[in-house]
């Protein structure tokens, strides 16, 4: 028998990425502004042409705050990329106070002129917060190859700046909205008691966008993480980038990878003053970024979840892997599969899709090896179909979200891929995205 080859019809219950923690409580309502020191806002600035679309979010720390970016790989990237990049000293981390993110134009394949106007964001809200342009980092989303109307930021950014709040996250998170059905956001906090901080309670919270055009690297996606924990920049860094890639990076809707992609990490240490930053091997540290993972998870989840014209949230899970490569290149082709993503649609458990996936993808396995389970039923064994009830299968359909399990019986290595089904309404959003 191959590592770790199941030998029963039993489901895999090959179990979750980032399951609950007991020790982090869910912020309720939380978000970008959760997190002591921080205050968001969101307006309606003009960027759209329905007056009751917020278009314009900004996220600020009241005080110089460590900052780390990840952004996308996509060669043809937006202007605002650019500048965050060169504001983080090209190695991806820095200091910055604040995130100010439009929707509706992406200020992407616009030139010398777009990268001017990106700088001219920068420099609007320094100018209003008193800050070095150096410490506002900026992003935009919506159609690419049009300029932005700079005009609405002069008026728009003074605006937003006097309607900042520690309640504002919520305005924050619905203004960088494309073409996503409902904000995302979350937030957890946790004690310091345990881990060398008594007294102290720290929080991370976050907000993103992204329904379309999500696929590594980052997804089509906007997002900002604040925390009131004392984090050093590189630490932050770190922690971010290793996130990133089990969550977002995890996420893929049609495959295609955006030209905007930005996540940007903010930590204030408001909930300690004075303190020292978290040792980067620390109780603290790993408690820190456990609840980042939580945060992230959410989220990545939630953009899954929004896929544009999805009505499943399906999460792929493949183990039993050669390696760790493997297990993506498997569980990515399957959750990227129009095949796969149009039989769920239509409540059908056609595993022979999903195998058949799994085989194109480039995993090295045997297909005498293979276990497949869909919502927990056991489709197929040692590559050969298993008799199931079509009628329990249509049942398990209805449930929100669809969960497929593949072993691939090669060796130890596993991963989980978040996705969406594929539908009509897909290509009449996609068709009609310009007009």
């Amino acid at each position: 028998m191959s590592a770790g080859k199941p030998d029963t019809a039993e489901p895999l219950n090959l179990g979750s990425l980032a399951a609950p923690d007991g020790r982090f409580r869910a912020v309720e309502g939380g978000g970008a502004a959760s997190a002591a020191g921080f205050r968001a806002a969101g307006i309606h600035a003009g960027f759209r042409r329905d007056p009751s679309r917020l278009d314009l979010g900004l996220v600020v720390s009241d005080t110089p705050a460590a900052c780390a970016g990840v952004f996308t790989r996509n060669v043809f990237c937006a202007a605002p990329v650019i500048v965050d990049r060169e504001h983080l000293g090209g190695c991806g981390y820095g200091t910055a106070r604040a995130l100010l993110v439009n929707s509706g134009t992406a200020n992407a394949a616009t030139g010398p002129r777009g990268l001017e106007d990106a700088y001219r964001m920068a420099a609007l809200v320094a100018e209003g917060l008193g800050c070095p342009e150096s410490e506002v980092m900026v992003a935009s989303t919506g159609v690419i190859g049009v300029h932005l109307p700079m005009e609405r930021f002069d008026t728009g950014v003074p605006q937003v700046i006097a309607a900042l709040s520690d309640r504002g996250g919520a305005d924050a998170a619905r203004a960088i909205m494309t073409t996503d059905t409902h904000p995302k956001e979350a937030a957890v906090c946790f004690d310091g008691d345990s881990v060398g901080y008594p007294g102290c309670t720290f929080t991370v919270g976050g907000m993103a966008k992204g329904s379309g055009m999500i696929m590594p690297d980052m997804a089509t996606m906007i997002a900002c993480i604040t925390t009131d924990a004392p984090v050093a920049a590189p630490d932050l860094h770190r922690a971010l980038r290793a996130t990133a890639d089990c969550t977002f990076n995890k996420v893929t809707v049609d495959s295609d990878t955006s030209t905007n992609d930005t996540c940007i990490l903010f930590a204030n240490g408001a909930a300690a003053p004075g303190a020292q930053p978290f040792a980067p091997d620390g109780p603290a540290m790993q408690a820190f970024r456990q609840a980042l993972l939580q945060v992230c998870t959410t989220l990545a989840r939630a953009m899954a979840a929004d896929g544009e014209g999805a009505t499943k949230l399906v999460t792929v899970r493949v183990a039993g892997a050669a390696s760790e490569a493997d297990a993506d290149a498997a569980a990515r082709t399957i959750a990227n599969s129009p095949l796969v993503k149009t039989a769920i649609f239509g409540h059908d458990a056609n595993w022979g899709r999903i195998a058949a996936a799994a085989g194109r993808s480039g995993a090295a396995f045997d297909q005498g090896d293979v276990s497949i389970d869909i919502m927990g039923i056991p489709v197929c064994r040692g590559g050969l179909p298993v008799p199931f009830s079509e009628e329990e299968a249509l049942r398990r359909f209805e449930r929100p979200e669809i969960e497929l399990d593949v072993h691939l019986g090669a060796g130890n290595h596993a991963t989980a891929v978040f996705t969406c089904d594929f539908t009509h309404d897909y290509i009449t959003i996609n068709g009609d995205y310009r007009t």
